[in-house]
């Protein structure tokens, strides 16, 4: 019966071990998935439509910020850093809206000479091949598509500072990109506010690379402009009550190029 007694009671130890085991197990994956989350990726929206069709208003994107971060030397390989390349989507901070988060299209480096001819892109006096790009609006402005030998003054939207700093970026009709910055410019190119308008994207803004769609949701133009509590409250009421039938179901983890 002692024998018996004390069968039945390893039996216990070992499912409360194994228990055990399971939960911490949990913890650990627990632990792991929140420091890759607060530590390695960050959740952004698009709210505009100026990277058209490659990201919709309404996307809800996974942004990695770790291979774009600044060079640490504590991190090494555990933290690897990559430079910014040509044609990359990153996500930024605006350099003229303080705490406005922007995602543009990488089009220069430092170094690179940009021009645009009728709304196509020269880089290094070489036309690129943009098969992202869209051309949505299609009405003549000299400013945009012939970037940057058109004066600033023919457009309203330049950037006050772009306005004054612009000429001393300017070389034989082509922008140069100075030292630790970028020239990043949206596929919707028609509508598009970048680096045509307010200049430059200091490589301190960088947050990160946009890696995939985790959500996306059927969302107007105009809904990041409503940032009323009551507009909030009715949106988040039709997000509930659409959630299944609004959603975009075919743009879920979709791989962002």
């Amino acid at each position: 019966m002692a024998k018996e007694i004390d069968k039945l009671n390893d039996k216990l130890e070992e499912k409360k071990e194994t228990a055990m085991e399971f939960i911490s197990s949990m913890a650990v994956v627990l632990v792991t998935g929140l420091f890759i989350v607060t530590f390695n990726m960050q959740a952004f929206e698009i709210p505009s439509s100026s990277m058209v069709r490659t990201l919709l208003v309404g996307d809800h994107v996974f942004v990695d910020r770790t291979t774009a971060a600044p060079r640490t030397t504590w991190a090494g390989p555990l933290l690897p850093y990559r430079d910014i390349q040509h044609g990359e989507i990153i996500v930024f901070l605006h350099p003229v809206q303080p705490g406005t988060h922007v995602v543009k299209r990488i089009i220069g480096i430092p170094g690179d000479h940009i021009r645009l001819r009728n709304g196509v892109v020269y880089r290094n006096g070489e036309k690129l091949d943009e098969p992202y790009v869209i051309h949505s609006v299609g009405n003549n402005d000299r400013y945009r598509d012939e970037f940057p030998s058109v004066s600033p003054r023919e457009s309203n939207n330049v950037a006050t500072e772009w306005y004054v700093t612009q000429g001393n970026y300017i070389k034989d009709g082509e922008i140069i990109v100075p030292p630790n910055s970028y020239f990043g410019m949206g596929d919707n190119r028609d509508v598009s506010l970048d680096s045509r308008y307010w200049g430059f994207i200091p490589r301190e803004n960088v947050i990160g690379r946009p890696m995939f769609v985790y959500w996306s949701f059927e969302t107007p133009e105009d809904q990041y402009t409503k940032t009323e509590v009551p507009d909030r409250v009715k949106w988040l009421g039709h997000v509930a009550l659409h959630f299944f039938d609004k959603t975009v179901w075919g743009r879920t983890l979709r791989i962002i190029r």
